[in-house]
């Protein structure tokens, strides 16, 4: 505490520290919403028309941009997208490890379309998972938690 100042300029700089940053996230919120939109939409194009070098799409397998329920090439009924991503990270006994959405989209990409992931972290593979994360706004999440 200063001396002599009292209490209350140190409350007022320290409020006024912590609403620089908050500030600032108000100011950037139409550049996060595009960007954000603009990930949903390169996701959606990725998804719909990107065979990643194998045979098909991702609508190949995920009907209707994932929104409805789909098949795999073996004929196995898997459901739609949408709340998918709520259930992540999960156990898959595939891999007999816990995985995330991101990793999800690669091996499906790599065992069904039989093609080449996108990099981990990359522009296509963050495209991707927002895309699908889209796809469930206002799914409870932390159901694989039970």
């Amino acid at each position: 505490m200063t001396r002599g100042k009292g209490p209350g300029l140190n409350i007022a700089l320290m409020v006024a520290v912590l609403a620089i940053p908050i500030a600032a996230r108000a100011a950037d919120a139409p550049a996060a919403q595009a960007a954000l939109q603009q990930a949903v939409q390169k996701g959606a194009d990725l998804f719909a028309h990107e065979s990643f070098g194998g045979a098909g799409t991702c609508e190949t397998c995920h009907l209707n941009g994932g929104r409805d329920p789909g098949k795999l090439p073996n004929g196995k009924a898997i459901p739609s997208l949408v709340g998918a991503a709520a259930g992540f990270p999960r156990y898959s006994p595939r891999a007999q490890a816990v995985i995330t959405l991101s990793q999800q989209i690669g091996g499906c990409i790599h065992n069904a379309l039989k093609g080449t992931p996108p990099a981990p972290g990359s522009a296509d593979l963050v495209a991707l998972e927002t895309y699908i994360t889209a796809l469930s706004k206002g799914s409870v999440m932390g159901t694989q938690f039970k």
